[in-house]
């Protein structure tokens, strides 16, 4: 097997662990067994102890790892999109699974670990221009004076309950969305 070769295996493992792991903390929380992620992933339990050695390194780097998928995913989604607005609203779709996820993070996200106090900035610092982009693209679809935090801060607020059968986080979404539109493109600003 050539380098290349195994360099791709490794980072399609990579990338299968990362999901899987995501999948696993959504559903059962970070102290999900690894065994149970390296089922998810397909790969053996010494892959992802290979890749990340203690649970800290993996809530890391799976962290980093959506933050980046959403974060590549703006300018994407702006290409192909019939508007700037239907690429913000499919971002911030995005978003909120980022965010259901990260619930699923949280209380690790805020324990005392030092592996975990730069999260927060990373994910500032990566996301918030991405939205800010979006935003000046649909600026004539849109209300002006939003900025990017503001969107980002109300969709995380409405996405605190999303673990509650009875709340239902996305819809409030989309009408928080569907509201950025002025009257001219068809929204009810």
């Amino acid at each position: 097997m050539t380098e290349t070769k195994k360099r791709a295996d490794a980072r399609r493992n990579q990338q299968a662990l990362l999901d899987a792991a995501a999948a696993a903390f959504v559903a059962s929380g970070v102290d999900v067994p690894v065994r149970d992620i390296a089922a998810r992933a397909g790969v053996g339990v010494g892959t992802i102890y290979r890749h990340f050695p203690t649970r800290a390194d993996l809530i890391v780097a799976v962290y980093r790892h959506q933050v980046e998928a959403c974060a590549e995913a703006g300018p994407a989604l702006l290409e192909r999109s019939a508007t700037p607005h239907a690429a913000l609203a499919a971002w911030i779709d995005l978003f909120v699974d980022f965010l259901i996820t990260k619930h699923g993070l949280a209380e690790a996200l805020q324990s005392d670990d030092a592996a975990f106090q730069t999260l927060h900035a990373y994910f500032l610092d990566r996301l918030v221009p991405v939205c800010a982009h979006l935003l000046e693209a649909a600026a004539g679809e849109i209300v002006s004076d939003v900025d990017a935090f503001q969107l980002m801060r109300g969709v995380g607020n409405l996405c605190i309950g999303a673990g509650d059968p009875r709340y239902d986080a996305r819809r409030l979404v989309a009408l928080l969305v569907t509201g950025l539109r002025t009257r001219e493109s068809g929204g009810g600003a």
